[in-house]
């Protein structure tokens, strides 16, 4: 499975990227909504893990992109606000598969991953 994190902080990245490589899974990491939209122009992604508030760009526009560009690709969101609690986020984003506090724990987040890329083949 093809895994693209979307993280402004590149240390929380390298962990998740770190948890999800030792389940078998091949992870690409970039800190900015540029970063994110040349990666996916160029290379096939199956999930993509999106800070929803990014440093550096707008997550909704990779998400957009992602859905326009390869739209079978699931995209997890994850933030440290409360914005979009209400689950709007499925309203705004197709391709938006779940959405999980920054803080959610990196081995729950590998599961989250599995579980949505398990029918990818």
């Amino acid at each position: 499975m093809r895994v693209l994190i979307v993280e402004s902080q590149p240390e929380l990245a390298g962990l998740w990227q770190r948890h999800l490589e030792r389940q078998g899974m091949r992870v690409s990491k970039t800190e900015t909504q540029d970063g994110a939209i040349a990666f996916l122009a160029e290379q096939d992604t199956d999930i993509i893990i999106l800070d929803l508030v990014l440093e550096d760009g707008s997550a909704l526009a990779v998400a957009d992109y992602a859905n326009y560009r390869q739209p079978d690709a699931r995209v997890i969101f994850v933030t440290n606000t409360t914005f979009f609690s209400d689950g709007s986020i499925f309203a705004h984003s197709a391709n938006a598969r779940a959405f999980l506090p920054l803080a959610t724990p990196p081995d729950d987040l590998a599961a989250m991953v599995a579980h949505y890329g398990s029918d990818i083949s």
